[in-house]
């Protein structure tokens, strides 16, 4: 479709100002970086809620305050039966004609990263980069006949309800792999000499002072940063391109996602690169944990050798004791965090790790539980990369709508 055939935005949508005047909607909802409505984070705590917008379904809200900041808009399209409100700041809106244009195609067009870019060149001169409505309203879209969006939204659904599946298996395997975790090293579990569960067969446990608790008999309690290594990051000059030129991965907070296991980075860096900076490679399995931002204490695996920067910690065990590891480390992410309760979880340092005592278990017992979940973290690594070749066909439907 060239770009004679684009129509304006504006001519196909209208805004809806319908406020929570009776009370009905209770849920508070936020628009997050995915474009996916989101429970709200805000304060509204003696807030008079009447004045909030309500979303209906196949309504969409939006929040064109801080695209020149963020470049993207935030967008979302309600597909809920249950109304719900946003912020009065937020625009909500609705398609004036369903048979002409279909809500889902628009959301597809509202995915696509070119539509980002295209809205951050709209911003205006505001110190925020705030969008007004007019120019978001000027936009334009290719809008073939319904039947083609039809169509074009069931291909795109096809792909997105096969990741959803895929993402479903993987919650299964991490939750399958941390219950066996759980099993083993916290309830105390594990598989005696006739391979009965320990502490249940009557396995003999000692008071331990230091967790203030029952232990397995022999097991030692050591710092955190003794029963695993520890490793830092740096980056190179950005100024120098020859830094950048390579095809070594490297970390970054930023290519935190939601999986086990992160399959590539953003930026890359080349041997020159990597020798002009405090990182090492890194090798595949190694646990790369945020230590301060947005981000703190997120908990990735690698699934190749990379470099990372210096807001994170490189963390291993040995080479027969990797998920296990892997799985210390997520407990104890979780267990600072609760300490942190009423207080600003912002950053970790090495301190924290120095003083967090953590159960040793014997290197024997380490070694078979990492053969025990071996085959969980393949077929997670397996899926990761089948989720990330799906997410590439998301992405080459969303670039052909240009050309319907």
């Amino acid at each position: 479709m060239s770009r004679a055939n684009y129509k304006r935005l504006g001519d196909y949508i209208q805004a809806v100002k319908n406020k929570n005047t009776d009370l009905k909607a209770k849920e508070l909802l936020g628009i997050n970086i995915d474009k996916f409505f989101m429970p709200s984070v805000a304060n509204v705590v003696g807030t008079d809620m009447s004045r909030y917008k309500t979303v209906s379904k196949n309504q969409f809200a939006c929040n064109r305050m801080h695209v020149g900041r963020d470049y993207r808009i935030p967008v979302a399209l309600s597909r809920t039966d249950e109304v719900f409100m946003v912020s009065p700041a937020y625009d909500v809106f609705e398609i004036t004609d369903t048979e002409i244009l279909n809500p889902e195609y628009l959301m597809m067009w509202f995915s696509r990263k070119e539509f980002d870019r295209n809205a951050w060149f709209y911003t205006d001169a505001d110190v925020r980069g705030g969008l007004n409505w007019k120019a978001f309203c000027d936009m334009q879209l290719p809008i073939p006949s319904i039947e083609k969006q039809n169509a074009i939204i069931k291909e795109y659904n096809t792909v997105v309800n096969r990741i959803k599946l895929n993402e479903q298996l993987n919650q299964k395997l991490e939750e399958t792999a941390q219950a066996i975790y759980k099993h083993w090293f916290v309830d105390f579990n594990f598989p005696d000499e006739n391979g009965k569960p320990y502490k249940l067969s009557g396995g003999r446990m000692v008071w331990n002072e230091v967790l203030g608790k029952d232990i397995p008999e022999g097991w030692e309690v050591d710092s955190f940063t003794k029963v695993l290594s520890f490793g830092g990051g740096g980056t190179p000059s950005t100024t120098i391109n020859e830094y950048w030129t390579g095809d070594i991965p490297f970390y970054t907070p930023g290519d935190l996602g939601k999986q086990y296991y992160c399959l590539s980075t953003v930026k890359t860096i080349s041997e020159l690169g990597l020798s002009k900076c405090s990182s090492k490679l890194y090798p595949k399995n190694t646990i790369f944990l945020t230590a301060r931002g947005a981000t703190v204490g997120g908990v990735v695996l690698s699934s190749k050798p990379m470099a990372m920067n210096q807001t994170c910690y490189a963390i291993w065990g040995d080479k027969n004791n990797k998920y296990f590891a892997h799985q210390l480390t997520i407990m104890t992410i979780k267990r600072l965090k609760k300490d942190a309760v009423g207080a600003t979880f912002e950053a970790l340092v090495t301190k924290d790790f120095n003083e967090y005592f953590v159960i040793n278990p014997p290197n024997n017992l380490k070694s078979i539980f990492d053969i025990k979940v071996s085959s969980i973290y393949e077929m997670l690594l397996i899926e990761s990369n089948q989720i990330q070749k799906l997410h590439s066909i998301i992405n080459l439907i969303l670039s052909k709508m240009s050309k319907l």
